[in-house]
């Protein structure tokens, strides 16, 4: 069988089953499990917000993956598991890192890796590390790190101990953000008063001091167990913390999970439209006039 497109899959199997969800979330958790290298590069929001877990192992559908670095390819889950080379072992079954030193022409199987938000290109193999990693800013670098304990409740600064982004999809969004706001998303902490996981600190996934907004991207995880029961707690502590110092929350948070607060957003994926309607809800919150004043022409 020709492998088809996700949605030309899904469509298929709604109509040879008669379900509207054929396969539900979890069904195929333990045949997954022992690739956990491809649990983290599938994308649920490139793949009809779909989670690995709905998928057969032997499906023949085409499918979007993002290896770490940010390459991304199409491959079959059958073409995935059954990826040769000695980088099995690691974090990146990606058939660009998989062959140093070359991309593949317009004749390979594998298409070329998507262009970085940035637009910048690609790491090349064997480019010196000495740079900043690709998810910090260039300007970012040279803003000192600072301790919590020297800041004020309610500012936001660059934390030493803050975990680093490594989301293709947080980048993505960043990056939008950049495009459309004139504004500074360096820091990547907001000092709060209580303790946060005995810190006196918190981490949003982007922080924009201008406007005093974190925002969080939020999805249910290939494993569909984030963002959920306990870690909702988790995620309302975060915010009720953030608006005892001044700060609002907008989640932009992808479907089947539910709005948490009053300005979050609930959309079907990560996408431009989610985008600019994440800048209106920021305005919300803001009031647009002030929000305007940073958008760029």
């Amino acid at each position: 069988m020709v492998p088809e497109s996700v949605e030309q899959w899904w469509s298929r199997r709604q109509w040879s089953t008669g379900r509207d969800v054929p396969y539900e979330i979890g069904r195929y958790r333990d045949a997954w499990a022992p690739f956990a290298a491809l649990v983290e590069q599938f994308r649920p929001e490139r793949n009809r917000d779909l989670v690995l877990s709905q998928v057969p192992p032997a499906a023949e559908v085409w499918l979007v993956w993002v290896c770490p670095i940010g390459h991304e390819f199409v491959a079959t889950p059958a073409e995935q598991r059954a990826r040769p080379g000695a980088r099995r072992g690691g974090r990146s079954w990606c058939p660009v890192c998989a062959a140093p030193g070359a991309l593949p022409g317009p004749g390979s199987k594998w298409p070329r890796p998507a262009p970085r938000p940035d637009g910048a290109a690609g790491r090349a193999a064997g480019a010196t590390r000495s740079r900043p990693p690709r998810h910090v800013p260039a300007a970012a670098a040279a803003i000192p790190v600072v301790p919590s304990a020297d800041v004020a409740p309610g500012r936001a600064f660059r934390s030493a101990i803050a975990p680093r982004a490594t989301s293709a999809t947080e980048a993505a969004v960043r990056a939008a953000i950049e495009a459309r706001l004139a504004v500074d998303l360096t820091p990547n902490a907001v000092r709060v008063r209580r303790p946060f996981f005995e810190r006196l600190e918190v981490w949003p996934d982007i922080v924009i001091p201008e406007f005093a907004v974190a925002v969080e991207l939020d999805t249910i995880g290939r494993n569909a167990d984030e963002h959920v029961g306990r870690r909702e707690a988790t995620d309302r502590r975060k915010d009720q913390l953030l608006r005892e110092v001044g700060w609002e929350v907008v989640r932009l948070r992808v479907k089947p999970l539910r709005a948490l607060g009053p300005y979050d957003l609930v959309v079907p994926g990560m996408s431009q439209r989610a985008i600019d309607a994440l800048v209106e809800r920021i305005g919300d919150a803001r009031g647009e006039l002030f929000v305007a004043a940073y958008r760029r022409a």
